[in-house]
């Protein structure tokens, strides 16, 4: 996650087991490190002592055109520079590897019962729940969109969708159990800020016209 205030991205996938599965996005490839293949990850998730281990396997999103599509990456190893994660991954042992996997997110596979990270939600967790400013319902969410700087909740309205970052400071509250989320966003993201120059143009033109003496 990007912060600790997010959504975790789930697609329900099909197993053998009992235990119902999902594939959980936890961090993105950024910038080639160095000579010898190390990345710079961008983290989406809270917890990467126990995502970023020795021999973790990684589903890439990645164009159908890279020759990394449909393939999985393993981690080597996990490194901090200055406080910057870096991973170094098998089969990726030179810069021209490591460029050819910028941009890619990394997926695991999640078993749902684990315990869930705090203040983090499954997409499926947060379609469908009301969304409430001021104590009145605005709309409801539709989806949940997933962009490197940031994750984007879909809220269907009366007058259509409305992106709504999901971020602390516009959504400052979610409430799975009671179904709602609440939102304090910015004038003009639900409705249209009206302009009042025209108005108060005409007002300072009729206040002229009334000082103006009268032939």
């Amino acid at each position: 996650m990007v912060a600790a205030f997010a959504s975790t991205s789930s697609t329900p996938t099909t197993d053998v087991s009992d235990a119902p599965r999902t594939q959980l996005r936890v961090g993105r490839l950024t910038k080639a490190h160095g000579l010898k293949g190390a990345i710079k990850l961008e983290l989406y998730t809270d917890d990467p002592e126990r995502r970023f281990v020795p021999g973790a396997a990684f589903s890439l999103q990645v164009p159908a055109e890279s020759p990394w599509h449909g393939k999985h990456l393993v981690l080597r190893e996990l490194r901090w520079y200055n406080g910057m994660p870096v991973g170094f991954f098998d089969g990726v042992d030179d810069r021209s590897a490591a460029e050819a996997l910028l941009k890619a997110i990394l997926w695991v596979e999640n078993v749902d019962q684990e315990e869930a990270e705090p203040d983090a939600w499954y997409d499926h967790q947060l379609v469908g729940l009301a969304v409430v400013r001021e104590g009145q319902k605005v709309g409801e969410v539709v989806r949940v969109d997933h962009f490197p700087a940031q994750d984007l909740l879909i809220v269907k309205t009366a007058s259509g969708e409305v992106m709504v970052p999901f971020v602390q400071a516009i959504v400052p509250e979610v409430d799975v159990e009671a179904g709602v989320v609440t939102v304090t966003p910015p004038a003009g993201l639900f409705e249209e800020i009206v302009d009042d120059e025209p108005s108060t143009q005409a007002a300072v033109e009729s206040g002229a016209d009334a000082d103006a003496p009268s032939e």
